[in-house]
């Protein structure tokens, strides 16, 4: 109008109206009125190895504050967007969750825990081991996160299979030294002469004869692998004595437990955040801003709209130009959304897994005193699945070990019981392994059952098949995203998390630069 004013109020006005919401920011943004990043003193320690190049102007909504939603919102406010994240739980970080003393872990349907571990002592109740070539630790450099090694394979550990206990490094010697026989065996006898030239059989058997620690007969009666009872020193010590047949070893059935760190993702060395793993939550809150985080948000309806996404949740509505959802599909399928039945179906597949950890803590170190076992996880073939001994204050007074680590029917069967009872079937059943000091001395104890923590309801979901519906969910639903570790091949890993956050964020920015 000719000769009116133009206020400043006036010009925001115009241009939201004009442009959106992601454009009103931008202008705040440049007259000041706005910040232009999450938290302008924040300088990573270290550089990163992953950024969104260009500066983005919009607002995001993320649904979640656990490891996805703070990592997206991390990557976000670095390129300039404005988040908020709203987390239904008392606080951020979802399954990234370490007890300390002073703590307090409640559950659905169930009383309570006070947490009394000792000072210094923390119990890793969600993840706790990284692999090396996990994206984890890129963020951990990247947010100055100190690292030590995680014991993942420990040849002084056990595995305790049909009421016997071995050590894991016995149980490999058998194992590799009677293969090694059969194979060695066949091949002298000309038996894979169609597969072998006469050079590959030498070099086959020269192999044979050192994998598995074979005679000058290729025969394998037992060998220095197996184990002590008192190690060599001043004399050639006290071994254990010669193995059981080849049938008695295969019945055993160690495989699967001498095996499961064959794989890319358990493979040593792995590592461990020192101090426990929610350091990582940590630096992510303070690069973000906790004030961008509202907790006891939980969601009641999310509407996609043509300019926009608005967001309702107890007490509580917020509009912005995008939302990135992190919630567990089998809770976000119930959220009321105007996003199809086709997404709906598809939250619904992702079947969540019940898992379960009880931390016991100790007077004395007595896996180390007496078991000499320093880090590293003992395989069982009970309910309680493995036996984890600490891999950090070696040598200290007290520690803390976790009793057990189970997944499906066992992690529900303990689920079921109270914390005392949990307590009391996890000693009965380490007994059977390290005899009556593993029901001595416990000065406290504290368990999780994933499936009854509110809001998460499962230590993972897990995908039937990687088909449509996989595929769909890692599409945009109008102007809504999904992300979580259940949307990468890398279900229940931090890894995951992170992983999925960085592909959502790339292509809501490309998609936010392409229509600015």
């Amino acid at each position: 109008m000719e000769g009116a004013e133009l206020t400043r109020r006036g010009l925001l006005v115009g241009i939201g109206a004009a442009g959106g919401a992601g454009a009103m920011y931008a202008a705040m943004g440049a007259l000041g009125l706005a910040p232009d990043e999450q938290v302008k003193t924040f300088t990573p320690p270290r550089p990163g190895d992953f950024s969104l190049q260009g500066r983005g102007a919009a607002k995001v909504v993320i649904l979640g504050a656990g490891v996805t939603g703070l990592t997206a919102a991390y990557e976000l406010g670095k390129a300039g967007y404005d988040c908020t994240l709203l987390e239904a739980r008392a606080k951020a970080g979802g399954r990234n969750l370490t007890l300390r003393g002073g703590d307090r872990l409640t559950e659905l349907n169930g009383p309570a825990q006070e947490v009394k571990l000792g000072e210094g002592l923390y119990f890793n109740a969600g993840p706790a081991r990284i692999a090396q070539w996990m994206v984890t630790l890129d963020y951990c450099r990247e947010l100055g996160v100190p690292i030590e090694t995680f014991v993942n394979r420990n040849a002084q550990a056990y595995i305790h299979t049909n009421g016997q206990s071995v050590r894991q490094r016995t149980a490999r010697a058998d194992m590799y030294g009677y293969v090694a026989e059969l194979l060695a065996k066949a091949t002298d006898s000309g038996a894979l002469d169609r597969k072998l030239t006469a050079e590959d059989r030498d070099r086959l058997l020269t192999f044979l004869r050192r994998f598995g620690d074979l005679g000058p007969e290729l025969d394998y009666e037992g060998s220095p692998r197996r184990g002590f009872f008192d190690y060599p020193g001043l004399d050639e010590g006290s071994p254990f004595p010669p193995p059981g047949s080849l049938a008695q070893v295969l019945a055993a059935g160690t495989g699967r437990a001498i095996t499961n760190d064959f794989g890319h993702d358990q493979a040593s060395p792995m590592f461990q955040v020192v101090g426990g793993t929610d350091t990582i939550v940590t630096r992510l809150v303070e690069a973000i801003g906790a004030d961008r985080i509202t907790t006891g948000a939980k969601v009641t309806g999310i509407t996609d709209l043509p300019d926009g996404v608005e967001v309702t949740w107890d007490g509580g509505r917020i509009k912005a130009d995008y939302c990135i959802a992190t919630l567990p599909p089998h809770l976000l399928a119930k959220i009321p959304h105007n996003l199809g039945a086709d997404v709906t179906a598809a939250l619904r597949l992702p079947t969540p897994m019940s898992t379960g950890k009880i931390g016991l803590e100790y007077d004395r170190r007595w896996w180390e005193l007496e078991d000499r076992i320093y880090g590293g996880v003992s395989e069982t073939d009970l309910d309680i699945a493995r036996i984890w001994y600490p891999s950090y204050g070696y040598h200290g007074e007290r520690g803390v070990l976790v009793g057990y680590y189970n997944h499906g029917p066992d992690a529900e069967l303990y689920g079921a019981l109270t914390p005392d009872d949990r307590r009391r079937r996890a000693l009965t059943q380490g007994k059977k392994i390290h005899g009556e000091k593993y029901r001595t001395g416990v000065l406290s104890s504290i368990s999780v059952a994933w499936e009854r923590q509110e809001h998460i309801q499962g230590g993972w979901a897990s995908w039937p098949a990687f088909d449509s519906s996989f595929t769909l969910l890692q599409r945009p639903s109008g102007r809504v995203y999904f992300a979580g570790d259940w949307l990468t091949r890398l279900t229940a890993w931090m890894a995951g998390a992170m992983e999925s956050a960085r592909g959502v964020v790339t292509e809501l920015h490309k998609r936010v630069l392409q229509s600015s």
